[in-house]
């Protein structure tokens, strides 16, 4: 069964065509990348796939409930990392997560166990008791994915999860994911500007340019398109969209990311 599945999925903005008649299937337990260059659409996806923003015209649908017919069976399903900081610093790791176990309505003698499981998936029982204010970047994104995971949603959405990060905690982010993946069959829906991160992680990858996917497949196989064995994701990257790579896009893209990083440094 896909887990995402999306037919002439489209958003417009007045005559902008942001996201136009895409076609995705994401399987269970994949870890799927979303890459392009800014303004490519790739937030405007996960937006409608979450359910935050409908679509103009098309469908989509995650584990077979519809995002516009059934939003409410699609929250449910879901578990999301946005870019921006989700975690709150002036409670600790435990009390954040007993927070999300609670909007999440896990039942009250499931609590204690999923938090501590969620801790001890993360890396982060020592640290249970400490605010959260006091965790490194690192600490903070693996408490963020514990607690998107708390209600054990079949699909993970994460955007950006590694922005900011040393190479040392993306590392451990990276093998937190792998580990979901493994443990509970996760979906993982992710969009980065790492090609080195969608190459160590993602089963498969699309890129986005202008709205639409230019290419799809795992990897290995984008490479080979294009050159081979010497090919990187990077060139990859250009070859497709004609773009070199850029991490930084207008005003707000920049104050966000800036923004991110130094809250996580």
């Amino acid at each position: 069964m896909n887990m995402i599945e999306t037919h002439a999925l489209t958003r417009c903005f007045g005559d902008l065509c942001a996201v136009d008649r895409l076609e995705l299937t994401v399987g269970a337990a994949e870890v799927f990348g979303l890459l392009g260059p800014n303004g490519a659409g790739k937030s405007t996806v996960i937006r409608m796939l979450t359910t935050l923003l409908p679509p103009t015209s098309g469908r989509a649908a995650i584990a077979g409930h519809d995002v516009v017919k059934h939003p409410t069976e699609v929250r449910r399903t879901i578990g999301t990392v946005p870019q921006l900081l989700s975690a709150d610093g002036s409670l600790t790791g435990y009390e954040n997560l007993l927070i999300f176990a609670k909007l999440y309505d896990v039942p009250r003698s499931a609590r204690a166990g999923r938090i501590g499981e969620a801790l001890q998936l993360a890396g982060l029982e020592g640290a249970a008791g400490r605010l959260v204010r006091t965790y490194s970047g690192g600490m903070i994104r693996r408490l963020e994915i514990a607690m998107a995971m708390l209600h054990r949603p079949r699909v993970l959405f994460l955007d950006e999860p590694t922005v900011g990060l040393d190479p040392t905690a993306r590392q451990a982010i990276w093998n937190h994911g792998r580990q979901m993946v493994r443990d509970y069959g996760t979906t993982i829906f992710m969009t980065t500007h790492s090609m080195e991160e969608a190459d160590a992680l993602c089963d498969r990858v699309a890129i986005m340019n202008r709205g639409r996917v230019a290419v799809a497949g795992t990897p290995d196989e984008l490479k080979a398109s294009v050159g081979g064995a010497d090919a990187t994701l990077d060139g990859v990257f250009a070859y497709y969209t004609g773009n070199r790579l850029e991490t930084e896009g207008n005003y707000r893209e920049i104050s966000r990311t800036r923004r991110t990083a130094a809250r996580l440094g």
